[in-house]
């Protein structure tokens, strides 16, 4: 078979998969720009294996086997990532909320697949992606392989190289330790339950609150203890008044824009701020609902480097 063949072959073996696998190297990550490196390590060790698969078993287990492996290679070289409320100070409203922490050490947020299945929209949740990395890599990848995905203990224990009764170990350990960090419901459960109008109400009031730079209309719509963090930044803040005291001295010091996307199976928005007379990309704004509509946490990622595989311009005119 000549090397065009072989490529063609591949691309047609690995097509169907790409982005599944992608979704599984950023559960495993936590980080776009790490579930990118791992993917393609990913890739290119099939790509050297191709001839020793030769069609025998199931192509998408293969592959999420090298998947999941060059995901734990890659975890075990890098810093755990969290979000600001893991690792950074509540911050005092009215004084400095310190230089950004630039090492890659934070959860980033991750485009929702439009194909994707309820549960798999359950598994890039904020609170989930941010539980996970609690978790030893091979419990983390147990976890993501038998609870999103819908491997059988046999299958997962082939893919790590172990045995079943470790890998059920390891799932009843991981399934405790990640309950403790998340909310009894997930936001797929939540945004069902409160329904399309009340949702599409939902988001109408909250962008036209910010964009007309009204601090209590965006405070009304928090949880008593909600929490707002602005990543890199690691102060962060809970609460109303709090927040109330800091919203017109930071983020609502400057005229926005937000633009609804869907992140991590949540509302979100790519938010632009007034710079130099236009609107340039400034942050992925996501929000987590509790059950009777109120905001629990709003995290304002400022990567305006991750506009552009959210589908979003650089800047807005």
């Amino acid at each position: 078979m000549t090397a065009v063949a072989d490529n063609e072959a591949f691309e047609r073996l690995v097509a169907p998969y790409r982005r599944e696998l992608h979704a599984h190297c950023y559960r495993m990550t936590a980080s776009v720009h790490d579930a990118d490196d791992a993917l393609q390590d990913a890739l290119l060790r099939a790509w050297r294996g191709l001839k020793t698969f030769e069609g025998r078993g199931s192509p998408r287990a293969w592959l999420y086997r090298i998947a999941t492996n060059a995901s734990l290679d890659l975890i075990a070289r890098r810093p755990k990532k969290v979000l600001p409320i893991e690792r950074g100070h509540e911050g005092d409203p009215h004084g400095s909320v310190g230089e950004p922490l630039l090492e890659s050490v934070w959860v980033e947020p991750y485009p929702d697949d439009p194909d994707a299945t309820y549960e798999q929209r359950e598994g890039v949740e904020l609170a989930f992606i941010a539980a996970l990395q609690h978790l030893p890599g091979t419990q983390r990848a147990v976890l993501i392989l038998r609870e999103v995905l819908g491997f059988s203990a046999k299958e997962v224990a082939d893919t790590l190289d172990t045995s079943v009764a470790s890998v059920n170990s390891a799932m009843q350990r991981a399934r405790a330790a990640v309950a403790e960090r998340t909310p009894e419901r997930t936001q797929q459960e939540t945004l069902r339950a409160l329904g399309d109008d009340a949702i599409r109400a939902l988001v109408e009031r909250y962008v036209a609150a910010w964009e007309r730079g009204d601090v209590d209309g965006v405070v009304a719509m928090l949880a008593e203890d909600a929490v707002f963090s602005m990543p890199p930044l690691t102060a962060w803040f809970r609460g109303r008044e709090p927040i109330r005291a800091f919203l017109p001295l930071g983020p609502l010091s400057i005229r926005r824009r937000f633009v609804p996307v869907r992140a991590n199976g949540q509302l979100a928005f790519g938010t632009y701020r007034e710079l130099e007379g236009r609107m340039a990309a400034n942050a992925i704004h996501v929000i987590t609902l509790r059950p009777d509509g109120a905001i629990d946490d709003a995290t304002a990622f400022l990567f305006p480097e991750a506009f552009a595989s959210f589908g979003l311009r650089d800047e807005l005119r």
